[in-house]
């Protein structure tokens, strides 16, 4: 197995990296190789799956699925395996993901590495409380990491940096059917906005929110609740592909504000109720391959945060001044969370998230640290699948888990052959 020179990115396509990369395809493969960073299909948007001037190893060749017991619903499959292939296959057999993140093509791997949440996380919690067994490549041995123990919580959710995660026993939720019953609702304001989302007793619940609006539309948005329903509905048309990197002008603040005027226009006044195939509900980028290049050729940022209850307040002022910038994309999401995390460095926490995409300039770049400072201040947290820009000096008040993690990472991999760029940036290794 040999390492081959690549230039790559992240989802965001802000931060790149150029280094060695190999691609097992089975497991004797992977074995053959020094221990190096993974990566799956990089969904995250930063630099938590690159590793610059030094190898890398991309596990999207080790996608097969090894085993299903259905009177329990454990699948064990390799960590290349993308989540929304999982759904694919196993919806028909009455069995889903119990949690699933906004884009399909995210792998089982990368999926454990961020303990992702979806848009049931109130209900759910998080991916890693779902995982009956991991199994690690680490340092030459084949590692078991079971639920309950220091190396689970350190491995889900932690970047991978207590070795190469190789495949894994995910317990699967029973489902009733195969496509979704999706309610719409406009949300005329933030206070409104929140009332729904804290409302929602479906399963899944999410709400786009119009970040260009101000004064009193201020927050306003969609706010969807949905549940797994039986029914026939025209599946979705082949993924459209965007086929070159879009002007700036494409996202300037006039055409995003008619965009998310018309967005929001689409659904009537009382609401309404419609039925989706589970992809258009759970994976709605996907329809687009590619569509991060509409940010143009320098790629884009996001900023997502989650912050208590208690700090609402805070997190309104944060989209005042989201609005008021004039740079924000149409691609903003808000939703309630509840407090379900499996691991030491875990996103999720009881309250509410914000996430809101950013074309990569330089404006966007200092609003961006301005609401770090923000959520710090409130008592939240930021989520290191999206985040490209943060230093480490805030990470460890946002995460008071951090030095449990660090003597976990420290006695499996003492060699840092693990770390990657986003690690290095906020010193999450370094006391």
């Amino acid at each position: 197995m040999s390492f081959k020179h690549k230039d790559y990115a992240g989802w965001g396509r802000a931060l790149r990296a150029s280094g060695a990369v190999a691609r097992p395809d089975r497991a004797s493969a992977l074995a053959s190789l020094d221990p190096a960073p993974a990566f799956g299909m990089r969904r995250s948007y930063g630099d938590a799956a690159l590793n610059h001037g030094g190898r890398a190893i991309d596990m999207s060749g080790l996608d097969r699925f090894l085993s299903f017991e259905a009177g329990t619903g454990i699948l064990e499959l390799e960590a290349g395996v993308r989540i929304g292939d999982v759904a694919a296959a196993f919806a028909p057999r009455g069995f889903l993901p119990a949690v699933m993140p906004g884009t399909g093509f995210a792998t089982v791997g990368g999926c454990i590495a961020q303990d992702v949440h979806g848009k049931n996380h109130h209900h759910a919690g998080s991916f890693g409380a779902h995982l009956a067994e991991i199994t690690l490549w680490q340092g030459g041995n084949l590692v078991t990491v079971l639920p309950g123990t220091a190396l689970f919580r350190a491995t889900v959710g932690g970047l991978g940096q207590t070795g190469t995660i190789l495949r894994a026993k995910l317990r699967l939720a029973p489902c009733t059917g195969t496509v979704m019953l999706v309610t719409e609702r406009r949300a005329r304001d933030w206070e409104q906005h929140l009332s729904l989302l804290d409302s929602a007793t479906a399963t899944h619940a999410v709400g786009w929110i119009d970040a260009t609006a101000t004064g009193a539309q201020m927050g306003r948005g969609i706010v969807e609740e949905g549940e797994i329903a039986r029914g026939l509905v025209t599946q979705r048309p082949k993924a459209a592909k965007v086929p070159l990197d879009a002007p700036q002008f494409a996202l300037s603040a006039p055409v995003v504000r008619a965009f998310n005027a018309a967005y929001y226009a689409r659904v009537p006044g009382a609401g309404r109720t419609v039925l989706r195939p589970l992809a258009d509900f759970f994976f709605p980028l996907d329809k687009i391959l590619d569509w991060n290049r509409l940010y143009g050729k320098h790629g884009f940022h996001q900023f997502q945060c989650v912050v208590p209850l208690q700090a609402a307040g805070a997190l309104r002022k944060m989209l005042e001044r989201i609005a008021t910038s004039g740079l924000a994309s149409p691609l903003a999401v808000l939703k309630r969370m509840g407090p379900g995390r499996a691991g030491y460095l875990s996103f999720p926490m009881e309250g509410y998230t914000l996430a809101v995409d950013f074309p990569n300039r330089a404006a966007a770049r200092d609003l961006i640290r301005v609401l770090e400072e923000d959520t710090a201040e409130a008592g939240g947290r930021l989520y290191f699948a999206k985040d490209a820009l943060a230093e480490g000096a805030r990470i460890a008040a946002m995460y008071p888990e951090l030095d449990a993690w660090r003597q976990e990472v420290a006695k499996a991999d003492p060699a840092r052959a693990y770390e990657t760029d986003l690690v290095r940036r906020l010193k999450l290794r370094s006391p």
